[in-house]
């Protein structure tokens, strides 16, 4: 189902993904010759420190433990010769021949005419001269990264030599393989023994989505590797073709959590499907900078509400694809995988919308349902990144599948709010959804609730009221900042206290505010059991003081409509 759906998501993006056989290979170094083969300079075509230039080449091979080139292309190893990890020679001798194949089907041609004349020279010489160049350090320090490939340029041309189209088309037929039934197409075709690396962040470069072992028990009727589940050249090269587009540095259609890359796109190219992939990469995707948050997930909310509601045409077959990837030795692990009608997906994400609504009075409200506001306020300093490793995948589990938030990020709320003494609207957000969900009822409401009977709720409450008053009053906050622990875990222990002191506080107040402020307190109070303040809260109850503390505190400020 899987390269099914990435099969198709290449076939209906063909016009920005490469043509069968070609791969975009960032390459980080070129090697500047003349038409005699001569070493002129390195040419850096980084971008920065982590990315480079990328350029249309032919798809890069697979490999194992014998040595086998790319086409024109290859890191230094098989380029040059050089290596900080050992001899090279098996490699370089690989490439150069790779070369001179190239050159006998096409002698004629100056490019390629060039190349086969730098490997005439003597590579001790070559290597020497590299060494003189200016550019040599950050060749020899980079060695390793990802973008540290190279290729040739003709001094005084444009184009590198490897995205030549007249030497594309040449040695097409290298390898030959079994004719069957493509389990991917359905089509017969020639299939593949090993599949392409697809690296994702943390993987190593040769990790693969699909691969296959021998003599480990997934051997048969005496086929091995790729032949006993047969995948067509063609669609081992679509689907590859497809994670590799959605996976590089400037995807769209991925976001990243800890060592999980997620992947997700729609089954069709079409209005509700473009809109439906930029919304998910603005709500969990940490937005680009220089864009307006409030207005990202603003229009998040819009364009599912629309899709939902049938504004943005949709059929029933349109459906929306989430994969999650981990990486696993020399493989890479599968997750997470959904395949959700659009339109039902749309009514999850509408969900979490309406599950994390909470009343907010702030003149410039920001949004506090993406991922990272909702990791923000978890942590410690408010560093998403900080974020305990399995808890963001378990919230985007949550939001996709429609089941209860974590019970480890309700936890980690408490207790941030217990360690700052401050609620905010996030965490607020964060309470009411999980606890909305876990007892799935609507038994929190969007904003303050005089009806709701819970002891927690109302002691929250209460203590939102005694602590405006000595705010009033003194313009200081002290109960908040010695008391609240307490009186979230233990209310009978400490409400007597501060009931007390907020008598003290109140003979400061005018005579309007004073009685104002009592009568609510009179008010809550009447709802408390008759048996007196609860003596403990367990941990739900402590979540549902703290949202009666945020409503209580938030209707002081919000416009009285009546």
């Amino acid at each position: 189902m899987i390269l099914q759906a990435l099969y198709d998501y290449y076939n209906r993006s063909k016009d920005k993904l490469p043509s069968f056989g070609l791969e975009l290979k960032e390459i980080g170094f070129l090697i500047v010759i003349d038409y005699d083969g001569n070493f002129i300079r390195f040419e850096d075509r980084r971008i920065d420190k982590k990315q480079a230039q990328k350029f249309l080449v032919k798809k890069s091979v697979g490999r194992s433990s014998a040595p086998v080139a790319n086409y024109l292309y290859d890191n230094s190893a098989y380029v040059f010769g050089y290596t900080d990890k050992g001899n090279a020679d098996k490699y370089y001798d690989t490439f150069k021949k790779k070369v001179e194949e190239i050159y006998e089907a096409a002698s004629d041609n100056l490019d390629i005419k060039a190349v086969f004349r730098f490997y005439q020279i003597d590579s001790s010489m070559n290597l020497l001269k590299m060494q003189q160049d200016p550019l040599w350090s950050e060749v020899e320090k980079n060695l390793n990264k990802k973008y540290s490939t190279f290729t040739f340029l003709i001094e005084g041309d444009t184009r590198v030599v490897a995205e030549k189209e007249e030497l594309l088309g040449l040695l097409n037929n290298e390898e030959k393989g079994q004719e069957q039934i493509c389990l991917v197409s359905g089509e017969k075709g020639k299939s593949v023994a090993t599949t392409t690396a697809t690296m994702i962040p943390g993987s190593q470069a040769t990790a693969k989505l699909v691969a296959f072992q021998v003599k480990s028990g997934y051997d048969s009727y005496g086929k091995e590797k790729g032949f006993n589940a047969p995948i067509s050249e063609k669609a081992e090269f679509a689907y590859t073709a497809a994670l590799n587009h959605m996976l590089s540095s400037s995807s769209r259609n991925k976001f990243l959590i800890g060592n999980r890359t997620f992947l997700f796109w729609a089954s069709k190219n079409d209005d509700a499907g473009s809109q439906a992939e930029e919304s998910i990469f603005s709500l969990f995707g940490f937005q680009d900078q220089d864009d307006d948050p409030n207005r990202g997930i603003e229009q998040v909310r819009k364009v599912f509400t629309s899709i939902f509601t049938g504004s943005i045409k949709t059929s029933l077959d349109d459906k929306f694809f989430i994969l999650g990837l981990a990486p696993n030795s020399a493989r890479i692990a599968v997750t997470y995988w959904a395949e959700i009608p659009l339109k039902e997906f749309a009514s999850l994400i509408l969900r979490h919308f309406d599950d994390m609504e909470i009343i907010d009075t702030r003149k410039e409200p920001k949004p506090y349902m993406s991922l990272r506001s909702i990791l923000s306020a978890v942590t410690l300093g408010g560093k998403a990144s900080d974020a305990t490793p399995n808890l963001p995948e378990a919230i985007v589990k949550s939001i996709f599948q429609g089941i209860a938030y974590p019970y480890t990020l309700f936890a980690g709320c408490v207790r941030r709010v217990r360690a700052e003494q401050n609620v905010g609207i996030t965490r607020a957000a964060i309470m009411k959804a999980y606890l909305n969900r876990k007892t799935n009822t609507n038994e929190i409401k969007v904003m303050l609730d005089k009806e709701n009977q819970n002891q927690g709720y109302l002691c929250g409450r209460l203590f939102a009221v005694l602590d405006k008053i000595q705010g009033d009053a003194n313009s200081q906050h002290t109960i908040r900042e010695r008391y609240m622990n307490a009186a979230s875990a233990t209310p009978a222990a400490v409400f007597a206290t501060i009931l007390n002191l907020s008598s003290h506080h109140s003979e400061k107040l005018g005579e309007g505010s004073k009685i104002y402020y009592e009568k609510l307190k009179q008010e809550i109070i009447d709802k408390i059991s008759a048996d007196g303040f609860p003596a403990h809260l367990d941990l739900q109850d402590q979540g549902r003081f703290f949202v009666g503390y945020y409503h209580q505190q938030q209707s002081f400020y919000a416009k009285n409509d009546e």
